[in-house]
């Protein structure tokens, strides 16, 4: 019942709430990174959703877009500006994906929608992942997000698909708010952002 009725609604009226609440911020936002990616504060990329269909992830963009020499895109933190490491360290990034939320393409809380080309290398028990919507955040995001491993991660996001209900999402989306304030896991050991992941 509560999967396949009061989630919905409870993300509905959650994303309207804090979109509507956030919106002073989401303004700011648009204009300094308008200014610091020339005129580029959005980043859009196809990402897999419920059941591995595929959806528009919106974000606010944190790296510029400049490259080298041959051409090639520079490192993630050659590219990361100053406002963007600001808007990525206090997850600021990921207030517009209150839209996806609203669309209907997204949920408050569930596994993290990851890459398109990652979707032959789960494993099938890995790939219920998908079997629920993707999450602003989620069990691995407050048990890690990218400090841990993908192998780590997965096991985390198919537990919370088998034990889906009201009191974990409320325990996640409090914990999500602790870990903003104190900014834990934002960059995995090696990387500003996660690894690639290359398979099992």
């Amino acid at each position: 019942m509560y999967k396949a009725l009061f989630k919905p609604l409870i993300d509905l009226s959650l994303a309207l709430v804090g979109f509507i609440i956030l919106s002073p911020i989401f303004l700011i936002v648009c204009f300094l990174l308008f200014i610091a990616n020339d005129g580029k504060p959005f980043f859009f990329q196809s990402r897999p959703g419920k059941n591995g269909r595929l959806f528009k992830i919106i974000k606010f963009k944190t790296m510029n877009d400049k490259r080298g020499n041959d051409g090639e895109l520079l490192a993630d933190h050659l590219r990361l500006t100053k406002i963007g490491l600001f808007v990525r360290k206090t997850s600021l990034d990921e207030i517009p994906q209150l839209l996806n939320v609203i669309v209907g393409d997204m949920s408050i809380v569930g596994p993290r929608p990851l890459l398109p080309e990652y979707l032959p290398l789960y494993s099938e028990i890995q790939n219920t992942r998908h079997n629920v919507k993707p999450g602003i955040t989620g069990w691995a995001q407050v048990n890690g997000r990218n400090a841990i491993s993908w192998g780590q991660k997965f096991s985390l996001d198919v537990w919370y698909v088998d034990h889906l209900n009201f009191s974990l999402d409320l325990k996640i989306i409090c914990l999500t708010l602790k870990k903003v304030i104190v900014k834990e896991g934002i960059s995995s050991d090696t990387s500003l952002t996660m690894e690639k992941f290359e398979g099992n």
